[in-house]
């Protein structure tokens, strides 16, 4: 059952230049922290609102941006040279880009929206399971948040009390921020419920948290501590809630949301009379609670095509059979392109009329799609029925946390450990959904370095495009003008780019705060 979270909440100011709001307030109807804060109504409010952070533009749109064109899975045919210059080819020129810095305030904004819950809904009178499960999901979120800031801004303030306009923090060292995700996660698998009635999907839960601790202490190459994470969700009471679901497709269509293999889940809705990549009530429609990449990553003329998939995506998929001889089924559910039905270009549906009809041409300016037969597009956060065009909001769910992704990962940190051996079985569950024959037959007694380079290849045919990569990456250390082979993007790369430039507004306000290396 898809669960939205309507709301109304005080917005306190952040430090940012462009997020202030004036504290003067003179209509008595309107929420301030001295007569909101009352009931565990007000709580409630106050959790739906950090969850609704969301669906601001900076992450359900503008964050997919910096996740995967930015990595070599994607790039942008945007006419929009800047948008292709900050993401795809690495020539950075403006380091208050709208596409962002919204990511940059929207985590913020969620950051004080969880403040506020946690300096507030511990003075208020009501039941006290409730109230911890409340504090749960607002260390959950948080940590969420600072999660997003150290991967891809590495070195940011971390705030832990509600903002006021006097505040000038200064800059954390990205392992610090880190481990205040890492505690955020901690505390709040708890406390956390383990499951939630339909009415409450898509409330973070203890496997949730634990799920994100591990994701936390993988970047951190604490590989230990991760395998303890994700153990509660593999060994431990989560082993009788997760399971991979039998239809791969199943993770990325409406119809099949709130699975079992998800972990966490970010609830979307379709808005007819919203139009805005915002949450808040001063907008002359309604409130957003949907996403808007769809018309982005969609295919000429359907969407905008700001974000392709490389073709060596594909090739990744096609290197071996099912144990029936066919081709992996996942590339289907994750791709659109001349092959997306094994027959071809005549059989392969773009939005109910075929591939060849489309006549599609040479993508400019990309040496790589230089042909029809090479354009290729993501597929899994598109709703590609036989409609003509895609909502600029969807209702689709983004899947962020699998359960495949948990199994993976573990088996990379039990591999990082020594223990490749023990590290096959859980690639084999991944691999047997796909109906690939068990690595422990085809590539028995591979060595440390050789089983980690075998798992690269498995994130791919299993996590493309759905916004791992770049995390992926970094964690490798992969990230480097090797990768211009498949990316001609990389040829610009410089070990700078490994984190964002930290927004010039804020520099320029904040005498605390400092530029990340390089920039």
């Amino acid at each position: 059952m898809k669960k939205y979270f309507l709301f109304t909440i005080i917005t306190l100011p952040v430090f940012f230049s462009a997020c202030k709001k004036d504290l003067d307030i003179d209509n008595p109807n309107t929420p301030t922290i001295g007569n909101f804060w009352k009931t565990g109504a007000d709580a409630q409010t106050g959790i739906n609102a950090i969850y609704s952070t969301f669906h601001r533009v900076g992450f359900c749109r503008n964050q997919f941006f910096i996740t995967i064109v930015r990595s070599d899975e994607g790039f942008s045919t945007s006419p929009n040279s800047i948008l292709i210059n900050n993401f795809d080819v690495f020539n950075v020129t403006n380091y208050n880009l709208w596409e962002t810095t919204t990511v940059w305030y929207d985590l913020y904004m969620g950051i004080n929206r969880a403040n506020q819950v946690l300096d507030n809904v511990p003075k208020i009178t009501m039941d006290n399971t409730l109230k911890a499960q409340y504090l749960g999901e607002a260390k959950f979120l948080r940590g969420f948040f600072y999660y997003y800031l150290a991967t891809l801004w590495g070195n940011v303030p971390v705030l832990l009390k509600t903002s006021a306009p006097t505040d000038y923090p200064s800059t954390t060292q990205q392992a610090d921020v880190y481990a205040q995700a890492e505690k955020d996660f901690a505390d709040a698998a708890a406390v956390l419920p383990e499951t939630y009635n339909g009415s409450n999907a898509g409330r973070a839960t203890k496997g949730a948290a634990y799920g994100m601790l591990g994701k936390c202490y993988m970047q951190m190459h604490d590989y230990a501590q991760a395998q303890q994470a994700f153990d509660w969700l593999i060994n431990g009471n989560g082993k009788n809630i997760y399971s991979l679901v039998s239809n791969y497709r199943s993770n990325f269509l409406e119809a099949s949301e709130n699975n079992t293999e998800s972990v966490f889940e970010i609830q979307n809705a379709v808005n007819p009379t919203d139009n805005h990549d915002d949450d808040t009530q001063g907008n002359s429609d309604n409130l957003n609670y949907g996403t808007s990449i769809p018309p982005f990553f969609a295919p000429r003329p359907i969407g905008f095509t700001d974000g392709q998939a490389r073709r060596w995506c594909v090739w990744e998929f096609l290197a071996e059979n099912t144990t029936s001889g066919g081709r992996d089924p996942r590339v289907d559910a994750t791709f659109l392109y001349d092959s997306t039905d094994v027959r071809g270009p005549n059989f392969s549906m773009i939005y109910g009329q075929s591939f060849a009809s489309r006549n599609y041409s040479n993508v400019s300016g990309d040496p790589i799609a230089v042909a029809t037969t090479h354009t290729v597009y993501f597929r899994k956060f598109l709703d590609d029925g036989v409609i003509n065009y895609e909502y600029f909001h969807s209702g689709n769910n983004y899947r962020y946390l699998r359960y495949a992704d948990i199994l993976l990962q573990y088996a990379e940190a039990l591999n990082a450990q020594g223990q490749t051996t023990q590290a096959y079985q859980y690639v084999d569950k991944v691999r047997a959904r796909a109906g690939l024959p068990a690595l422990a037959s085809v590539k028995p007694g591979l060595s440390q370095a050789q089983f980690l380079a075998q798992l690269k290849h498995e994130r791919v045919t299993e996590l493309c495009g759905e916004g791992h990569r770049w995390e992926d990456l970094v964690r490798w250390g992969d990230l480097s003008t090797t990768l211009a082979a498949r990316d001609a993007g990389f040829t610009n790369y410089q070990t700078k780019y490994a984190l964002l430039p930290v927004p010039q507004y804020d520099i320029d306000v904040n005498p605390n705060l400092k530029q990340n290396p390089g920039w």
